[in-house]
């Protein structure tokens, strides 16, 4: 089956961007396919490389980094929710690229099940 992920919420105050983190190993360790990770509203947060979060709290940031280097996949974040955000190309971490909402729009139809995580 594939899937495609959207995340609306920061990952520092909500959980939404946790469960949606492991949600996304979840369908890797089944043998799905991950067609597309989107990061929209808050959730652009999620690819800021300058949060430094407490040293007891997950960085998340990073797993999303590494989940894109290990398994290839693709993080995408909304251009506009990024640059009302502050989150542009010179502090945008590894792993994740900037697009166009049509990128969100090509996940729905490619993949079977879109999971929306956060408000």
């Amino acid at each position: 089956m594939k899937f495609a992920i959207l995340v609306n919420e920061d990952p520092f105050g909500h959980q939404a961007a946790q469960s949606a983190l492991s949600f996304a190993q979840a369908v890797l360790a089944s043998g799905h396919e991950l067609v597309r990770v989107f990061f929209y509203m808050g959730g652009v947060y999620n690819a800021n490389r300058l949060a430094s979060p407490p040293m007891e709290d997950r960085n998340i940031v990073r797993e999303w980094a590494e989940l894109a280097a290990k398994d290839g996949v693709d993080l995408v974040i909304c251009i506009a929710a990024g640059v009302a955000r502050g989150v542009r190309e010179a502090n945008l971490a590894p792993g994740f690229r900037i697009s166009g909402i049509g990128q969100l729009v090509e996940a729905a139809v490619i993949a079977d099940r879109l999971i929306t995580f956060g408000a």
